[in-house]
């Protein structure tokens, strides 16, 4: 790939999870989730936009919501479980793109609010539009999904060098 092709960041908040008396870690998803990240991947199918690598938290409910997701998916992209996406900050997510292999084109990472949401925005930072806007005011609800495109390789990902493209939502 080369260094003036467009990359694409999927940015996928995990389905509804379960309250148990569990670890959080721990927590599995509810009927809800289990029934809404199918949707959500359906939704990523139809839009031809198909990961290369998933990064996907190690917590229960992301690892649960990326099966359901990536079985409505062509092709499964390779995936790659990640210690550091579990309770992550905007920076820390960050921190983890900039590793992302300069052959990946399009990367999903799968995670938890409120760093997924954090990261959505601050990459988007600089090109405010309807699509951000709306994900300002709404929110980034479970099982939703965020698509930026950006420039940059993956070593440069930086605050406010990304355009968020599309916002899905379940609940719209």
């Amino acid at each position: 790939m080369s260094v003036d092709t467009s990359r694409r960041i999927i940015v996928l908040r995990h389905a509804k999870a379960d309250w148990p008396a569990v670890p959080d870690h721990e927590r599995p998803l509810a009927d809800r989730g289990r029934k809404d990240a199918p949707v959500a991947g359906r939704w990523l199918a139809g839009t031809g936009i198909i990961p290369d690598l998933a990064l996907c938290s190690t917590a229960e409910r992301t690892r649960e919501t990326w099966k359901l997701f990536a079985h409505e998916l062509p092709t499964r992209p390779r995936t790659v479980y990640e210690d550091r996406l579990y309770e992550a900050t905007p920076g820390q997510l960050i921190e983890v793109l900039q590793e992302v292999p300069e052959d990946v084109e399009t990367v999903l990472l799968v995670g938890h609010n409120p760093g997924v949401q954090g990261l959505t925005e601050v990459l988007a930072g600089g090109h405010e539009d309807d699509t951000l806007a709306r994900l300002r005011s709404t929110g980034f609800p479970t099982s939703g999904i965020a698509v930026l495109t950006l420039d940059p390789p993956w070593k440069a990902v930086e605050p406010g060098v990304g355009h968020l493209t599309s916002f899905y939502s379940p609940k719209d």
